[in-house]
Order: C-alpha cells, then sequence, then structure tokens
C-alpha cells in the first residue's frame, strides 16, 4: 500500500480537523429519540465497526470487540444542515433484517431524525441502490421513491427528506457529490455498509482513500473501519445500555493524555477502551499514524518493550499504550513508499529474519492470468529491502498487483498479538517499473484479480531472494535434494495447480520426495471438487498457510487457509494424512470443505455440518479410511445419541447444537444411498438459474428435502419429521407418491 498524495486525502483531512479540541456531542435528546421503542436490534451476517472521528458524531448502539471493549454498530451526527445516520452492516437495509427485534423502529426512527420530522409528519424518502427497505417502509406507511441509476441524481433528489443509500453500490462522483450536496443542503442520509466485507471483495483498496461510503461520511465525522463485531444479546445487540463515551475519538485522546500525565487515572477497562477507540482510528483515517500520532504528543514513547512475539505477546488489557505505539509503527510502515521502508525488529521473531549472506537476484517469470489469485514467484523479499517488478505496458492498469507476504490474517481485534497484527503489503503494478517493499519481509506474489485476464504475463523481478518451491510436474526431485530446498529464505512453497502449501522453510529441508506428498494434495482437491459438482480443474488455487497466530479458531477457512504452525509436520507428512482420522488432519479436510460449500444446501445449524460431508469423503476416497475411525462415529456413539435424541423430544434447536449429532443424519442418508446421490443433488443445485436457488432457510430445508428425495427417488418426508427437521407440507406433499424412507433401525419415540 503506498501513502496516496490525491484531492481524495485532502478532502479527508479536511474534515479532520476538528479532531482536537473537543467540541460538544450531540443533545441526548437526539439518542433518546433514535432509540425510542428501541431495546435490542438485529445483527445480520457479521457487522463491522464504525469510527467517530467528529465532534457531532455519537453512537448509537455499540457492538462488542475482543477484550471487552465496544465499537459502534449504528452511529448518527448532525453535519452542516443535514443529519446522517449509519449502519455496520448493509443488511441493515434489507426487509428480513428490518423485521427483526427493534430494528425496523430504530430505522423508523432514524429517518424521522434524519428528515427533521415529528409527530404525524412522514418524512419524504428516497432509495438508491438499497431496494430491500422499500418493501418495509411501505408496510409502514411510508412511500419511499426509487432513484434510478440513469439521469442525474441530483435532480431525482429534487423534494426527498431523506435518502436511504448503500454506498458501495454509488459509482460514480457526480453521485456522491449529489449525496454530499444533498446533506449540506439540509437532507438526512441513511447508509449501511460493511468496512471488512468491502476489503474482501476490493483487494488492493483501502478503507482510507478508497471507500465510497467513507468518502460520503467523513464531513460527518463517521468512517466504516475494519474488524468484526461481537453480538450483546440474543437478537444481535442491546439498545438499553448506553455506549461508551470513549467511542468517539476526541475524548478518548483527551482522557488517554489525562491518564499519562497523571492529572486523572483512569480504570483499566477505560484504558483499554480508549486506546482501542485511537487505533481503530490510526488504521482507518488517511495517514493516521501521522494525524492521530500529531495529536496524541509524547504519549507511549516510553512504553517499554512494543516487540510482539510468542513469548512476549502484547496484550489489550496488559500493554495498551505499547500496542498503540506499535499501531502506528505497523501503519507508517505499510503506508509508506517502497523506498522509504525500513526493516522493522519484529521480523526477526516473525516471519523471520534472512541470512546477511543471502544473495539478491533477478529472475523472469510467466504468469498465466486466466488463472487469479495469487501466483508464487519463488522469491521472497527480505525485511525492509527493495524488490522491483517489471511488466509490458499494455499489461499495466489492469488490477493486477505485486504482494510482499503470505500472512493475510490481520488481527487487529485480537485480546493478544503473538505477532505483527499486519504483514501483507500490496502494491498495484500500474506502470512498466513497480517498487515495492515490506518491513516484515515475505514471499514475492503476483496478484491476479478474477475475471482480470490478459493472457500470460511476462515479470521480471529483482532484489528477492530465492525460496524453496517446488512445483509438480516442473521441479526436477534430483535438483530439489540438490539445491532447491536448501534455498535461504525462511519461509517455502510447495505448489500444484491446485493447492499451495507455504510453510517454514526448516520443515521442508529434510523433505525427500514433494512429489508424492503433492499428489496426494492433488486427490484432496479433486474429491472434494467431485463431491461438489465442480470441475477439477481450477480457475485459482486452494491455498494453505501456516501462521503462528491467525485471526479465528484453531484453523479457518478462506483464501488462504490458514493453520496453526503445530500442525506444519503433518501438513509435508504424506504417511500421517493418510492414517490420522481425526485432530489436526481432519481439521485440514474440514477448512477444505468450508471453501467446497453451498450456501443453497446449507441452511441453519448446519454451516459446521455439511462441511464434514467433504471430511468424510476425502478419508474415505483419499485414505481410504471410513467415518468409523473417529471415535465420535462409531456405531455405537452415533446409535446412543440419537436414541437420546429421540428421547428427548427430537428438538430441531438441540439439532443445530450438536454438530455432530447433524451429520449421523447426513451419514445415514449416505450410507443408504451412497456418495453419488449427494454428488448428483449437489450438481443439481450448482446448474440451477438464480430464479429457482432458495431464499430463506425455510426454502433451503425444503428444497434440499425435495431435490434429495428426487434423486434417490424415496419420500424421505417422515426421515426429516423423525430428525425434527422442519419442513413444509407443501414439500411433503409433493414427494408423497414415492416410497417411503427410513433406517431400518431408526429408533421409536
Amino acid at each position: 500500500m503506498r501513502r496516496y498524495r490525491s484531492c481524495i486525502v485532502v478532502t479527508f483531512l479536511a474534515g479532520l480537523i476538528c479532531l482536537l479540541p473537543e467540541a460538544a456531542s450531540a443533545d441526548g435528546k437526539d439518542t433518546a429519540f433514535l432509540l425510542d421503542g428501541v431495546s435490542q436490534i438485529s445483527a445480520p451476517g457479521i457487522p463491522g465497526p464504525l469510527c467517530l472521528i467528529g465532534d457531532e458524531a455519537f453512537a448509537v448502539v455499540a457492538g462488542g470487540l475482543d477484550g471487552g471493549v465496544q465499537a459502534a454498530v449504528v452511529a448518527a451526527a448532525a453535519t452542516a444542515k443535514g443529519r446522517v445516520v449509519a449502519f455496520g452492516h448493509p443488511d441493515y437495509l434489507s426487509e428480513q433484517t428490518l423485521e427483526t427485534a427493534d430494528t425496523g423502529r430504530l430505522m423508523l426512527n432514524a429517518i424521522r431524525w434524519a428528515g427533521r420530522k415529528t409527530g404525524e409528519d412522514k418524512p419524504a424518502v428516497a432509495v438508491f441502490q438499497a431496494d430491500g427497505v422499500s418493501d418495509y417502509l411501505k408496510q409502514q406507511g411510508i412511500e419511499a421513491r426509487q432513484v434510478s441509476r440513469g439521469g442525474l441524481l441530483a435532480e431525482q433528489l429534487e423534494g426527498v427528506d431523506v435518502l436511504c443509500v448503500y454506498p458501495a453500490r454509488v459509482r460514480s462522483d457526480e453521485q456522491i457529490e449529489a449525496i454530499k450536496a444533498f446533506v449540506r443542503a439540509g437532507g438526512g442520509l441513511i447508509a449501511a455498509d460493511l468496512g471488512w466485507g468491502w476489503l474482501q471483495l476490493n483487494p488492493g483498496k483501502t478503507l482510507q482513500t478508497d471507500h465510497i461510503g467513507n468518502r460520503l461520511l467523513v464531513d460527518a465525522g463517521i468512517l466504516w473501519a475494519d474488524g468484526y463485531l461481537k453480538k450483546t444479546s440474543d437478537a444481535g445487540y442491546t439498545a438499553n445500555a448506553a455506549p461508551s463515551g470513549l467511542l468517539r475519538v476526541n475524548p478518548a485522546i483527551g482522557v488517554l493524555k489525562a491518564h499519562e500525565s497523571g492529572s486523572d487515572r483512569l480504570a483499566d477497562a477505560d484504558v483499554s477502551q480508549a486506546v482501542s477507540t485511537i487505533m481503530t482510528a490510526i488504521r482507518t483515517v488517511p495517514n493516521g499514524s501521522e494525524v492521530i500520532g500529531s495529536k496524541l504528543g509524547r504519549i507511549g514513547q516510553d512504553t517499554g518493550n512494543t516487540i510482539p512475539g510468542p513469548e512476549n505477546p502484547l496484550s489489550k488489557r496488559r500493554n495498551p499504550l505499547a500496542r498503540l505505539l506499535f499501531s502506528m509503527q505497523v501503519q507508517d510502515a505499510m503506508q509508506a513508499p517502497a523506498e522509504q521502508v525500513k526493516a522493522h525488529p519484529a521480523a526477526e521473531l516473525f516471519p523471520g529474519s534472512v541470512p546477511a549472506e543471502a544473495k539478491a537476484v533477478t529472475r523472469s517469470i510467466s504468469i498465466d492470468t486466466n488463472y487469479s489469485g495469487w501466483h508464487s514467484t519463488g522469491l521472497y523479499a527480505p525485511p525492509g529491502k527493495v524488490i522491483s517488478v517489471e511488466i509490458e505496458e499494455d499489461a499495466t492498469g489492469k488490477g493486477l498487483g505485486v504482494q510482499i507476504g503470505a500472512h493475510s490474517d490481520t488481527l487487529w481485534n485480537k485480546e493478544t498479538w503473538r505477532r505483527s497484527p499486519e504483514l501483507c503489503s500490496r502494491f498495484k503494478l500500474d506502470k512498466p517499473l513497480t517498487l515495492a517493499a515490506n518491513a516484515f519481509g515475505g514471499p514475492v506474489y503476483i496478484d491476479v484479480p478474477g475475471g482480470r485476464s490478459t493472457g500470460v504475463l511476462n515479470v521480471k523481478i529483482g532484489g528477492g531472494i530465492e525460496a524453496p518451491f517446488y512445483v509438480l510436474g516442473k521441479t526436477d526431485l534430483q535438483q530439489w535434494r540438490d539445491e532447491i530446498r536448501t534455498y535461504p529464505a525462511p519461509w517455502a512453497e510447495l505448489a500444484t495447480n491446485k493447492v499451495v502449501l507455504t510453510i517454514p522453510a526448516k520443515v521442508v529441508r529434510q523433505l525427500d520426495d514433494p512429489e508424492k506428498l503433492m499428489e496426494f494434495w492433488d486427490k484432496v482437491m479433486d474429491s472434494c471438487a467431485d463431491l461438489a459438482g465442480w470441475p477439477r480443474e481450477r480457475k485459482r488455487t486452494e491455498r494453505y498457510v501456516a501462521d503462528t497466530q491467525i485471526s479465528a479458531g484453531y484453523m479457518h477457512s478462506g483464501y488462504p487457509i490458514m493453520v496453526q504452525l503445530d500442525i506444519i509436520e503433518a501438513l509435508v507428512d504424506r504417511d500421517k494424512l493418510m492414517t490420522n482420522a481425526h485432530g489436526g488432519v481432519w481439521g485440514l479436510f474440514h477448512e477444505t470443505g468450508h471453501n467446497h460449500q453451498s450456501p443453497d444446501w446449507t441452511f441453519a445449524g448446519t454451516g459446521e455440518v455439511t462441511v464434514n460431508l467433504f471430511t468424510l469423503y476425502v478419508l474415505e476416497n483419499v485414505c481410504g479410511i471410513n467415518s468409523e475411525a473417529h471415535p465420535s462415529f462409531t456405531k455405537k456413539a452415533r446409535t446412543r445419541k440419537l436414541k437420546k435424541y429421540i428421547e428427548d423430544g427430537a428438538d430441531f434447536e438441540a439439532w443445530k447444537r450438536d454438530p455432530f449429532l447433524a451429520l449421523d443424519m447426513y451419514i445415514q442418508m449416505q450410507e443408504a444411498f451412497g456418495w453419488d446421490a449427494f454428488k448428483k443433488a449437489f450438481a443439481e443445485y450448482r446448474n440451477l438459474p438464480a430464479s429457482e436457488r432458495p431464499g430463506s432457510d425455510a426454502d433451503k430445508r425444503d428444497q434440499w428435502l425435495v431435490r434429495f428425495s428426487r434423486t434417490v427417488g424415496r419420500n424421505l418426508g417422515p426421515y426429516f419429521e423423525a430428525w425434527g427437521v422442519p419442513t413444509s407440507e407443501s414439500a411433503r406433499d409433493s414427494i408423497k407418491e414415492m416410497p417411503v424412507w427410513l433406517p431400518a433401525d431408526f429408533p421409536s419415540k
């Protein structure tokens, strides 16, 4: 990432001039108006936090972050003559979310507040790129005008009191300026977006400079930030407890400075909250470490150790100021131009140092851009060292990038850091010669966005060192044994055109036969593709990256699949992979399964269930191990658990809470009808037109019953009823002419 010097940054910074001194915040009557009749609101998906940088911005509802601190999930502000209310997830503008808990009441209050309407007066509402809210408002007696994408937006907003918008779908500068002018003139704006989700969909872009919502709301002092918010109530978020006053940046800076000077000491919880708020601003405001750091002055300069490592993690509770100082260092390192990047001392702990005698090399590489994602180069960028990337003129401006670093999991909101919370940097390949550097170092990749094929890309990379890199079918085994596995980089990669393993180089120094190992992993990928109904040839390789700390769980799915360092020995040991049916090996196949799941046939309660169909299929078809090798799936264990479940009344809520119990239902179906039935059913889903795909959770259950029943030619309606899985009468009636099926030994109530 580079430090941008564009008019966008100037616009952002203009809105930040008011950071200090602190001005008066919103009247408490505003909050009371917004929360009238609201006790809790829903949490659609995983909402993200809002960063409150303006003196007139205030939190309406808060969610939780790791470490017991808060962040706003709903915020509001008065700006110039207008008013703004922001929500931390786009689905707050969906009818289904608005019908959950008191979310709809909050939305109606927000529209009236933003439109400055009281009593029986109804605001004139327009909806732009957020159609889901229209039907709900109509049910509440409020007509919402649909704003078309064509024509000038400014003209369509004439006579409108309040505009509801999903900022990520705003496309043109004219639309951005029209919305901002509308608010400046006294209009009300309701906006819902998501920081972390936008980042996933826009690789190489930043919330600081590229996020449309942040460009829209910066004048109001509200920005969408990265991170995940935890629920604070059963439905989502409680609205009964007032959010901390330290969710706003100005008060947080002020009290922390007073705390450090000794003039007004804070409780530990308040220190943590203030630091969390400031840290979010550092990461969200353009040039955040520079802007916020200048306000903090010398605070945190004498905090002792500021380098996180496995043996000396930085804790939110125990090391708040050290974390704050380290955050500014990381942000500076990630935003600095390549020529100004210096090696950070934390790199020696992770991802690792580079031998002083390692020689820089220049390599010419061909990249097939028909395949998206990270393309390994076999090179490693030492911490703080500049590498050069040369491409042809006609390949520039295609969205391609060079990435340094494989550890893309960010840990900003984790309670403790055992390594830097951010390690990867990406530079756009928008000119023939690009310089890149990373303060922590890392493997060098050419990143190809999906749908951006430019044919074969010839790339010349200089300044990196050689890393152990084996490619199935291309790397000579003898050369691997004699030379390649000893290359000096601290990280290695083993690859096929279907999967890549990124692991510490020390693990492969003694690996004699990567060929058989990677043939095994290819079979794993092919098996998952076969079961899911996918082609075996992939347009993007699956990736496993080992890390000293990851963002969630022991492992997690995604691109890449992240695993802990304690599994790396098994990851490259074919014999262990073939014979260990549970523990870490189960987890490896489990996370791969997540990457092959479809939401069409995965309904509530089965997210951790249908994934294990892939685990079991790989164990059986690649490793030759049946399900009974796992202690939870022996016939005795399954029978005992099912019998108790039926005797207790076959409660669907209990079924959803127990993934291994729920999986037994699928195992019984597999034992009766074989894996081919699942393959056929999944392939049918894959080929469905959009109009036939299930929408609601009830639709998903109904379609799964009907489609699987038709696949096997049996009526599974009574089977679903026996298990307590609810389906509609119409779905059951549609298959009643088929012969009924129940396992012969199914327990009776």
